[in-house]
């Protein structure tokens, strides 16, 4: 999927989990860089693209071990035990983007090391793909009225 649509889907997520949040100066952007980092194993990504991440694109592929499940628990664990607060969300946006790319048709390894492929019909920067676009970004804006009424 594309940068637009993951924002857009962890923004709903992150404004739905919002107002239980003790914590929302933390939980917004921990979020939302989450919802990036999967990326940084492609050199075209937004972050991916900065020099301190190419050496690793070397030893990693896209959509390979940065894109599974295993990864994100271990990660979310660590900052469980290390640093609480930023736990839940950095599994929820790191998740919403996992999520997000098993329904594009390039799919991801959830349960990295086996090679078991997710993937669905939706073509990454595809027609579909812009009808999940729009509709997170519905969402967003009735949450944001939910929220603020």
């Amino acid at each position: 999927m594309m940068l637009k649509t993951h924002l857009a889907i962890s923004s709903a997520l992150m404004l739905f989990f919002l107002p239980h949040v003790a914590h929302k100066l933390v939980f917004v952007p921990v979020l939302l860089f989450a919802t990036l980092l999967p990326d940084i194993d492609s050199m075209y990504s937004t972050l991916g693209h900065h020099w301190l991440f190419r050496p690793m694109q070397f030893f990693v592929r896209h959509r390979g071990l940065i894109h599974s499940l295993t990864i994100c628990l271990i990660l979310s664990l660590a900052f469980a035990f290390y640093i609480p607060v930023v736990a839940l969300p950095f599994f929820l946006g790191y998740m919403s983007h996992l999520v997000g790319d098993s329904f594009t048709q390039e799919g991801v390894r959830f349960f990295w090391p086996f090679r078991e492929l997710t993937s669905g019909r939706i073509r990454t920067g595809g027609v579909f793909e812009d009808g999940v676009f729009y509709s997170a970004l519905l969402a967003n804006i009735v949450l944001l009225l939910v929220l603020f009424m």
